[in-house]
């Protein structure tokens, strides 16, 4: 079964959120490297999922965030631990910048013929920058890039460039990259590429 996602990136306005269609077969370390590609982050903090009273994440000895209690998100799949339609759960980013994704199933359906999963249904805006400094200097960013006379204006240009498009989202490119989705192979792409505010650089 393929399984319909809507995730909205949380306390920011205005949205920033996704649909795709994911097999409900795949683990949900490969929805990790699947939701790090549709948004936009390029795999370069720590992550984990809260689903129910749970906690699912990457299982490393040397960065071990959640406790004796987290679960190895590479040993279950996404069908086994939220197996009805409009069940929400929380995938969370970067503990520092602090970003939250409300993930809710909006439908469970057999797969279509002729299409691949995982794919991008819709979205919009782009993700904030890696390592902006969390919602508040998400927006801080944003204005300094606006107004050539803030007195910010000329770092953050040095810090990141001067071409971000807050509201660029390239869901061809996304699905271009999804088709070529290998759990193996993928992490390298997510590590270096930053496709939704990066474009021509």
């Amino acid at each position: 079964m393929t399984y319909h996602l809507k995730i909205t990136m949380l306390n920011i306005e205005p949205p920033i959120w996704r649909r795709v269609a994911v097999d409900g077969e795949c683990s949900l370390g490969d929805l990790h490297l699947i939701l790090q590609i549709v948004m936009g982050w390029t795999n370069s903090h720590l992550h984990g999922f809260r689903i129910g009273d749970s906690h699912y994440s990457e299982i490393d000895p040397e960065h071990y965030e959640w406790g004796e209690d987290t679960l190895n998100e590479d040993a279950i799949t996404l069908e086994q631990v939220v197996p009805f339609t409009g069940v929400e759960f929380l995938y969370q980013y970067d503990f520092g910048d602090g970003w939250e994704h409300l993930v809710k199933v909006e439908a469970i359906k057999e797969p279509e013929p002729g299409v691949s999963y995982p794919t991008c249904l819709a979205g919009e805006r782009s993700c904030p920058p890696e390592d902006v400094g969390g919602i508040s200097g998400y927006a801080e960013f944003l204005e300094a890039l606006a107004d050539s006379d803030h007195p910010e204006n000329s770092s953050t240009i040095d810090w990141f460039g001067s071409n971000f498009d807050p509201e660029n989202f390239p869901i061809d490119l996304v699905n271009q990259y999804l088709a070529q989705f290998d759990s193996d192979e993928i992490v390298s792409y997510v590590e270096t590429v930053s496709y939704t505010y990066k474009q021509g650089q």
